[in-house]
């Protein structure tokens, strides 16, 4: 699932300050009672972003290995020509939390100030989903899970890297290109949802085919979820250099999560198509 959360939108009212209205009014100072303790704003840090980052992966990674082992092995079918097939059911609970994380995203969107809240839920709720579809993947693939968590890892540090050096640099046209992609994928993604749910699973085959267009698609995909990241980093940059309320950590926390989330799954989806050439 592309980042909902991290956009200029939000960049844009989150900065917005707050001033009273001229008036010609005059002006009577208030009664001084004495010193007064003065009043500090707590602002956004790029340090503040990761402590809220990690809290929120302790919490995913927990919820993850609940719907690991919630998750049993696949069932024997046996098939008309008289091979044995596969028949393998995600647990009910792991659709729960997809449906509930994205509902939780979509929420925090209009709900920025309770961040601190909607964050950890998100996170308990997402985890048993990709808990319940490694396990899933581990089964039939051994050892695709730590290739896709590294890959993972290898592509969030690339993207660090190049951004932080300034080999990429975030634009207003480079947002503009990788956001309307990003929406693209996540309305492609919804159509196919449905074709499958009407037209049966085989309908959109090639989401899950080890052809090259398969291969090829998920490759973009991948790639479009990395060039999030880079969205990623430059909302944290830009919200600390702004000086952005304090619970925005955890909005941008949430929405980093989000895209790695994102990127994994992607990696699972690709590294699969690989392994079956």
């Amino acid at each position: 699932m592309a980042n909902p959360v991290l956009n200029e939108r939000m960049l844009q009212q989150a900065s917005t300050t707050w001033a009273p209205p001229e008036s010609d009014t005059e002006y009577f100072p208030p009664v001084d009672d004495g010193p007064t303790s003065p009043f500090v704003r707590q602002v956004m840090t790029v340090n503040g972003v990761i402590s809220a980052t990690a809290v929120l992966f302790v919490l995913l990674l927990a919820s993850a290995a609940f719907g690991w082992t919630s998750t049993g092995s696949p069932e024997e079918v046996p098939l008309a020509d008289g091979t044995v097939g596969y028949n393998y059911s995600i647990p009910t609970l792991a659709w729960v939390g997809l449906i509930v994380g994205l509902g939780l995203a979509f929420l925090l969107m209009f709900r920025p100030q309770l961040a601190k809240f909607i964050a950890p839920l998100y996170a308990i709720a997402q985890g048993f989903f990709v808990g319940a579809i490694s396990r899933m993947y581990e089964t039939f693939f051994d050892g695709i899970v730590v290739q896709a968590a590294g890959a993972t890892l290898a592509v969030f540090g690339v993207m660090l890297l190049l951004y932080r050096t300034r080999i990429i640099k975030v634009t207003d046209r480079f947002r503009r290109i990788v956001v309307s992609a990003t929406i693209g994928i996540m309305v492609f993604y919804g159509v196919c949802l449905l074709i499958r749910v009407f037209a049966g699973a085989d309908a959109v085959s090639f989401l899950s085919s080890p052809s090259l267009l398969g291969i090829a698609f998920s490759v973009f995909v991948a790639g479009l979820a990395a060039f999030n990241l880079a969205l990623d980093f430059d909302f944290i940059e830009r919200g600390a250099q702004q000086g952005l309320d304090k619970n925005f950590e955890w909005v941008a926390a949430f929405g980093l999560l989000v895209t790695i989330v994102w990127l994994y799954l992607e990696m699972l989806r690709l590294i699969a198509k690989l392994r079956q050439q």
